[in-house]
C-alpha cells in the first residue's frame, strides 16, 4: 500500500462523510438561523426554544435523504472492500 494510496482512501473517507453529514447540517442550520431571527424580532430569548426545532429538522432531513445515505454508504464500503485485494502481496 503505498501512501497515495492512503491519502486517496483518507481524502474519500472524509468527502463521503461529509456528504452525509451536510443534509442534516444544514437543516439545522436553517432552522436555526429562522429561530435566531423570530427570537431578535419578538425579543423571546429563550434558550429551550432553539433545540426543539432543530432536533425536529434533522429528524426530518434524516427520513427524507435516508435513502440516498445508505446508498452513498454501502457504494463506499464496496469500493473499500474492493480494494483489499490489491492491498495483499
Amino acid at each position: 500500500m503505498t501512501p497515495e494510496m492512503v491519502v486517496a482512501i483518507g481524502r474519500e473517507a472524509l468527502t463521503v462523510t461529509l456528504m452525509v453529514a451536510a443534509p442534516m447540517l444544514g437543516f439545522g442550520l436553517v432552522i436555526g438561523l429562522i429561530i435566531s431571527v423570530f427570537q431578535a424580532v419578538t425579543q423571546i430569548n429563550e434558550m429551550t426554544l432553539t433545540f426543539v426545532p432543530k432536533i425536529l429538522a434533522v429528524a426530518a432531513a434524516l427520513l427524507i435523504f435516508l435513502p440516498w445515505m445508505i446508498n452513498v454508504l454501502t457504494d463506499f464500503g464496496r469500493h473499500m472492500f474492493a480494494l483489499i485485494p490489491g492491498l495483499v502481496g
